[in-house]
């Protein structure tokens, strides 16, 4: 009976060592982070986006531009044209065709008073 209680946990053992190894998982990839197309949407930006957008406006003497946000594309900017320091104006502004362009151009494009 002392042989059979020194015999059992090396046969339990010993089987525990037959199984095969399981295969190791495949590393990951890391693929390069995407390069930016268009320039981030800062004053110079915004300021020619809106003078090719509204030729006949005042051209833009300040603007500050925020990001949509999470999963948006688009840029909201608030503005001021001529020689108006304040920002009284506000635009959209969204990618297409490799430029930014004014998604709201009826009403970013308004006379200065009519928005």
């Amino acid at each position: 009976m002392k042989k059979l209680i020194f015999v059992l946990p090396a046969l339990a053992l010993a089987a525990c060592g037959q199984e095969p190894a399981p295969e190791p998982a495949a590393a990951p990839t890391v693929s390069a982070p995407a390069e930016p197309t268009l320039p981030a949407p800062d004053a110079a930006v915004f300021a020619a986006t809106f003078a090719a957008s509204c030729p006949d406006a005042e051209p833009v003497n300040t603007s500050i531009c925020k990001s949509g946000g999470i999963g948006s594309t688009d840029a909201f900017c608030e503005y001021g044209l001529g020689d108006d320091e304040y920002l009284r104006h506000k635009a959209t502004i969204t990618p297409g065709d490799g430029a930014w362009t004014i998604a709201n151009p009826e009403t970013a494009c308004a006379p200065k008073g009519v928005e």
